[in-house]
């Protein structure tokens, strides 16, 4: 098992950047992809980003392409999610997820661990 805790979320303005952070510990990290992941309020959680064991492979939801980077610090256990020019439907909790031991998934189902969340607020 992994745990995860995610930080870095807040509020910021419509066209500002964040960059939410997630430390993981537990099973060796450098293993497996990592994800993250929002649920905006009524909605369900969907999939962000993705990036594989070793950073070399990643996905972005077609609403993020452009302006969300993903990376992840093997050395240090920690995946990131840089958020630029960010918009009000971007306003969601942010978790960061770690896969079932695959090195490279876009799957849902296959992101057994999760963070407890860390909320990101788009406004004006």
């Amino acid at each position: 098992q992994v745990q995860l805790v995610e930080s870095g979320g807040g509020v910021v303005q419509p066209g500002g950047s964040l960059r939410l952070s997630c430390a993981a510990s537990g099973r060796t990290f450098s293993w497996y992809a990592m994800g993250w992941f929002r649920q905006a309020p009524g909605k369900e959680r969907e999939l962000v980003a993705v990036i594989g064991s070793t950073g070399s492979l990643t996905y972005y939801a077609d609403s993020v392409k452009g302006r969300f980077t993903i990376s992840r610090d093997n050395a240090k256990n920690r995946v990131y999610l840089q958020m630029n020019s960010l918009k009000p439907e971007d306003t969601a909790t942010y978790y960061c997820a770690a896969a079932n031991g695959l090195a490279y998934t876009t799957r849902k189902e296959n992101f057994r661990d999760w963070g407890q969340g860390t909320q990101t607020t788009v406004s004006s």
